[in-house]
């Protein structure tokens, strides 16, 4: 069974950094792509960067010069980078995979970010 196990999330204080990995367990293949989502209280589930062949292929806008995404395509590993973070960062962050072999997306379980004013 394939499992994404993320860690790294924590509370930080604003204009902190924190690091966020990701290493995904039990697949006998690479991903398509790889990256990361959040979602705040009250708001919905929002992709905050992705990664192709060990290319970062999108951010959001609001992360954009702050947050950089990295990984292993052959590991099936991923990384975030935040730096400068704001309140408004703060989120579970999760995990998220998409196997063109199978046609569906993996999810980890989630980390906390907090990032206090």
């Amino acid at each position: 069974q394939v499992q994404l196990v993320e860690s790294g999330g924590g509370l930080v204080q604003t204009g902190g950094s924190l690091r966020l990995s990701c290493a995904a367990s039990g697949a006998t293949f690479t991903f398509y792509k790889m990256g990361w989502y959040r979602q705040a209280p009250g708001k919905e589930r929002e992709l905050v960067a992705d990664i192709q062949g060990g290319v970062a292929t999108n951010y959001a806008d609001t992360v954009l010069g702050r947050f950089s995404v990295s990984g292993d395509n052959a590991k099936n590993t991923v990384v975030l980078q935040m730096n400068s973070l704001k309140p408004e960062d703060t989120a579970v962050y999760y995990c998220w995979a998409y196997s063109d072999k199978y046609g569906r997306p993996y999810w980890g379980q989630g980390t906390q970010v907090t990032v206090s004013s």
